[in-house]
């Protein structure tokens, strides 16, 4: 006996399924992986990619450069600027001084809710712009200068 194709394609099926965990678990504020979808639904990239893309469309979710697919819910204020701008605010919004000691990537990870790499990538970021000074395993980075307008906004 032959099988039937199912006349609904099988990343639709996902991107169902992906939007029911979003309502049934309101504090949810990333989708799952990409691998994660994969092993899930024995699925391939390209099916969860055009999963993504279904919720992208519908306006469920937003991909965010060097991090997770963040969920969009309605009435939510939510900051998408890159991670690396939102980290500088913290140097003029905190009151931190030239010199003064940065909180480590595991601390601005634990803070913003991504990974220790994502978080090391944007202290990287800032580093060759000149705001900070030092990092690396076992260095404490420090404010090397106040963040101009243009590395805030």
């Amino acid at each position: 006996m032959s099988q039937q194709v199912n006349p609904r394609g099988t990343f639709l099926k996902i991107a169902d399924a992906v939007k029911r965990q979003i309502e049934d678990d309101p504090a949810m504020t990333e989708l799952p992986s990409l691998a994660q979808v994969m092993r899930d639904h024995k699925v391939s990239r390209g099916v969860a990619l055009r999963a993504f893309g279904v919720l992208r469309q519908e306006g469920v979710a937003e991909p965010v450069p060097g991090e997770r697919w963040r969920v969009v819910r309605s009435g939510g204020q939510v900051d998408r600027r890159p991670l690396d701008q939102r980290i500088a605010d913290i140097i003029t919004a905190e009151g931190f001084e030239v010199g003064e000691a940065f909180p480590s990537a595991s601390a601005l990870a634990d803070r913003f809710g991504v990974s220790r790499p994502t978080a090391t990538k944007a202290l990287e970021k800032l580093e060759t712009a000149g705001v900070l000074a030092g990092g690396g395993q076992g260095k404490v980075r420090t404010v090397r200068a106040l963040p101009t307008r243009e590395e805030r906004s």
